[in-house]
């Protein structure tokens, strides 16, 4: 691991378990996540300068692409990042847990009128009107 991966590793092994059990180097499909919260489908992904070349941002769309389709949310932090600002890293990986985050989209509130209401014709009025 890099000195940003222990650093991150070490921040992520002291989340209760409510907030997630992370696994290190973890398998999914034909890829190693460097890290991966399989309860909630969220792999941790700490990326050095190599990461910034076009060949291999292609090859990392391409993986974020294959775990986003198995369901995955893929967080990106580059190693300077986890180095320097530890804090907001973890603030974001604390967000991404939250069950706000990993609920479902919420139906409209209210829920939006029926047809009756909203001024359009009741089909079934209609219907009988055509009949």
């Amino acid at each position: 691991m890099t000195d940003a991966e222990r650093k991150l590793w070490w921040h992520l092994r002291q989340l209760s378990v409510e907030k997630g059990h992370f696994r290190r180097q973890a398998t999914i499909g034909p890829y190693f996540a460097d890290f991966a919260c399989h309860a909630v489908k969220l792999v941790i992904e700490v990326d050095g300068s190599g990461h910034g070349e076009s060949r291999q941002m292609a090859a990392d769309a391409e993986r974020t692409a294959f775990l986003s389709s198995r369901g995955y949310r893929v967080l990106r932090f580059w190693n300077n990042q986890v180095l320097t600002e530890i804090e907001s890293v973890m603030s974001a990986i604390y967000e991404a847990l939250s069950p706000a985050a990993t609920a479902a989209p919420p139906t409209p509130n209210p829920s939006p009128p029926r047809a009756r209401k909203s001024g359009l014709p009741d089909l079934r009025t209609l219907s009988a009107d055509l009949g």
